[in-house]
């Protein structure tokens, strides 16, 4: 019973709970009868995603399940779940905030987590505005080559000592570097030695506290006692991570008062917007770009055509007209309707040109001459799923 947690994130198993008007009008869905207390909790095992794609077969595409206190919907069809998520959005946008995510009231403060309301417009309209718009993308085209650039100087040093990287660190910090350029002019981890890993250790921990099986989630009746210390420790990090912006925010105050030259970044934007509106600035308004978190891992293995759908077939989209922007859902790695992932535009050019890049700028063979069919491919879940054994691969000279 590791990790029992509502798949609050997951497309194809998207949960929705039920509000007493509905399930006092219509009967729930199919689903495995409940045990007492707990419910069905003890099915979903280490690997929520993958035991609910399991009960789908027996259950149907839609069904219900008792999770504790709360009745859940878990859809795992791409033409329900286009239903819910384009035709229905509007009835189905409000997402089932974890406890852990109330610490410091960031739900209320976040695009990813606010309701669909004035306030989440307001942001979603200011994000897309001055950081993901089509100008400010091709703006900051030079901020990406830059990156990437020193991605590729990691890998050749990586590839003349003879060292296997781990590709997914590389690649977040590598990400992380990039955001942080165009918000805030400055790196803040660096790429070449783990001397500045705190903040990558604190949005991990965060992360990790939020993907943890928290009994509150499944039953709201302990939410002032938090038994399990969840909600305490992400505070503890979320003050870490407030702090560390709040201090690069009085830098930049700083900054400006000694007449420095201004920064074309968001942070710059900002400080501008306050000063022209003459508003007393609120340093909680920059931490709503910190997690934009999406769960994207089954509803690109829903298919009959395939003995086991729970496999990945990429050769199942080849030669295909599929848009993974929302329009077709047999492929939606940024979700779908009014709660699609913004930053789905920077995305897409950042994993092209990276991928790109290392892939045209080296040879890779795995760490102990392993081959593909060896790979370790089993996940460990949380708020984002991830690989149990980070990808190490090292990079030869072409």
């Amino acid at each position: 019973m590791d990790y029992y947690i509502l798949v609050f994130g997951s497309i194809f198993a998207l949960s929705f709970i039920y509000t007493l008007a509905n399930l006092s009008s219509k009967k729930p869905p199919p689903g495995p009868l409940p045990w007492p207390i707990i419910g069905n909790i003890h099915l979903l095992g280490a690997k929520p995603h993958v035991s609910l794609a399991n009960l789908a077969k027996i259950y149907g595409p839609i069904m219900s399940l008792k999770l504790g206190q709360i009745t859940t919907v878990v859809i795992s069809s791409s033409t329900i779940a286009k239903q819910v998520l384009k035709n229905q959005d509007q009835v189905f946008s409000t997402r089932f905030i974890p406890n852990a995510l109330q610490a410091h009231n960031y739900h209320k403060l976040s695009v990813a987590w606010l309701p669909v309301c004035p306030q989440w417009r307001t942001l979603r309209r200011i994000l897309n505005a001055n950081l993901l718009s089509p100008n400010r993308l091709d703006e900051n085209q030079h901020v990406r080559s830059k990156k990437v650039k020193e991605l590729i100087d990691y890998c050749v040093k990586c590839s003349q000592e003879g060292e296997a990287l781990d590709v997914g660190q590389a690649a977040f910090k590598t990400n992380l570097n990039m955001v942080s350029n165009i918000l805030l002019s400055k790196d803040l981890v660096d790429l070449f030695s783990d001397s500045k890993v705190e903040l990558k250790d604190v949005i991990w921990q965060v992360m990790a506290e939020v993907g943890k099986p928290n009994l509150v989630d499944f039953f709201p009746i302990f939410e002032k006692i938090d038994l399990q210390g969840i909600r305490r420790r992400t505070t503890i990090h979320f003050d870490k991570l407030f702090k560390f912006f709040d201090d690069l925010f009085n830098e930049r105050l700083e900054e400006k008062r000694r007449g420095s030259d201004a920064k074309n970044d968001i942070l710059e934007v900002f400080l501008n917007i306050c000063e022209e509106n003459s508003e007393e600035i609120n340093h909680n308004h920059i931490k709503i770009m910190i997690l934009v978190l999406v769960n994207v891992w089954e509803i690109g293995r829903n298919s009959t055509l395939w003995e086991d759908p729970l496999v990945f077939k990429p050769e199942r989209f080849w030669n295909s007209n599929l848009d993974m922007r929302g329009q077709d859902f047999e492929l939606i790695p940024f979700g779908a309707g009014r709660r699609m992932c913004p930053g789905i535009s920077l995305a897409s050019k950042m994993v092209l040109i990276m991928l790109g890049s290392l892939l045209n700028s080296f040879n890779w063979k795995l760490e102990a001459d392993i081959g593909p069919a060896e790979l370790d491919m089993e996940e460990k879940f949380g708020i984002s799923l991830s690989k149990a054994h980070p990808l190490q691969a090292i990079p030869c000279p072409l």
